[in-house]
């Protein structure tokens, strides 16, 4: 058992995700709805892991990023990375909507009657914003509500900050410095634990989502799929485009975020990678005080993949009615899908609460998101996996931007242990 366990631990992160991948499908194909309620709970544990460190590694790392941020320095990555998430999501909705207009998903089919779809309460932008301060720290953290976490976690580390160069409270914030410190690396040595479960629940998780949505589902609506899967394509090159101007290179890029990649294709879940996000962008070489703070942000905000997926359900929507979009709908779309996407969790689920409160917005038939909750899980995944690769392109963009090297790593593996000699940068 020893020498199983010394095989497994010390092979390649990424090899053993693709295996799981790989067994999962055959496994959710040939095993059906049985194997589907056995290997659930092992699913359950990996997101119940990963939404477990979500609270202290958002919380410690940011704190700690602010605090190693040169003087001067936070307000300006705070305007990029504010700036390249609202930029890079309009983008992606144009995009979708390009894509979605040259093939035409959803024509010649027609809605049943029968097909119905109740919307989601949706708090509105204001609100969105005004949810940003939360009235009880303890209940954003209960919530998991990530823009009050982050804003807790700026609060208190610019109130940090202050205190270590304040001549009268700065021995007082040196040593609360370090034990913020402390916990943040221990909370990374915790998800180096984590890592080598990840395997397992990705392989449970595929395997149910397999068995339950099956090969009909994705033959019924194949087209819509398709489309998906080009278009997210599509902006992945010009992820890479945006990169190569910017220096960073791509073959290094690609190493390290290829497990939070295929962990979010897997889990649907923005912010339940976000310990693995993290990882990637350390093991990258790109400083805490950039991470520290775009990562958790993009979690919630950067939702390219999302809004791709918006784009091509609104034309598949207008197709299915017979009603193609026309110019002023397309400009409705990219304002609103965009401004929707700010505070949306990124969870299993959030994509049909956006596209029922984008749908209601511009017009187009509510009961069209019936046809979509079918391949939810589907267009899900790879809108999510894009997601992702969107927050680490925009950290990696931001830090070659701030003058930052991208290290390459001599390891395949990106399970290396944290310690505290590289937690201070």
């Amino acid at each position: 058992m020893t020498r199983i366990w010394k095989v497994y631990s010390q092979a390649s992160l990424i090899l053993r995700i693709t295996i799981a991948l790989v067994l999962g499908v055959v496994v959710g194909l040939a095993g059906g709805e049985p194997v589907a309620v056995w290997l659930a709970p092992l699913g359950d544990l990996l997101l119940r892991l990963l939404t477990f460190l979500i609270v202290p590694i958002v919380l410690f790392t940011l704190m700690v990023g602010v605090n190693q941020s040169r003087e001067g320095s936070a307000g300006r990555i705070g305007g990029k990375v504010f700036g390249y998430y609202l930029a890079s999501s309009a983008l992606a909705i144009m995009v979708g909507l390009t894509i979605a207009t040259l093939f035409n998903p959803g024509s010649g089919m027609r809605l049943e009657e029968e097909a119905s779809f109740s919307v989601p309460d949706n708090p509105g932008v204001v609100d969105a914003l005004l949810n940003i301060v939360p009235d009880n720290i303890i209940g954003a953290f209960v919530e998991l509500n990530m823009l009050g976490i982050i804003f807790t976690a700026l609060v208190f580390g610019i109130a940090l900050l202050k205190m270590r160069q304040s001549q009268h409270q700065q021995a007082m914030g040196e040593r609360l410095f370090g034990v913020i410190e402390a916990l943040n690396a221990v909370t990374l040595k915790v998800m180096s634990g984590v890592l080598h479960y990840v395997p397992i629940g990705v392989f449970a998780i595929v395997a149910e989502t397999v068995s339950q949505q099956g090969l009909e589902t994705l033959l019924s609506l194949g087209d819509m799929v398709v489309v998906l899967y080009f278009a997210l394509a599509t902006h992945l090159l010009i992820y890479c485009g945006i990169m190569r101007l910017f220096g960073v290179k791509l073959r290094t890029f690609f190493r390290e975020a290829r497990t939070p990649m295929a962990t979010a294709f897997a889990t649907q879940s923005s912010s339940g990678t976000l310990p693995l996000t993290i990882n990637a962008a350390h093991r990258l070489g790109i400083s805490k005080s950039i991470y520290g703070f775009s990562l958790p942000l993009g979690a919630t905000l950067n939702m390219d993949g999302a809004a791709i997926r918006i784009a091509i359900s609104a034309v598949f929507a207008a197709n299915v009615i017979g009603a193609p979009l026309d110019f002023i709908s397309m400009v409705q779309i990219v304002l609103i899908g965009t401004l929707v996407s700010v505070g949306t969790a990124g969870v299993p689920g959030a994509g049909i609460i956006m596209i029922a409160t984008v749908f209601a917005q511009v017009g187009l038939p509510i009961e069209t998101v019936a046809l979509l909750t079918a391949i939810d899980a589907l267009v899900g995944m790879g809108a999510t996996a894009l997601n992702v690769t969107g927050d680490l392109v925009g950290t990696s963009v931001i830090a070659r931007s701030e003058g930052e090297e991208l290290r390459e790593t001599t390891s395949e593996d990106a399970t290396a242990t944290v310690n505290t000699s590289i937690i201070k940068e």
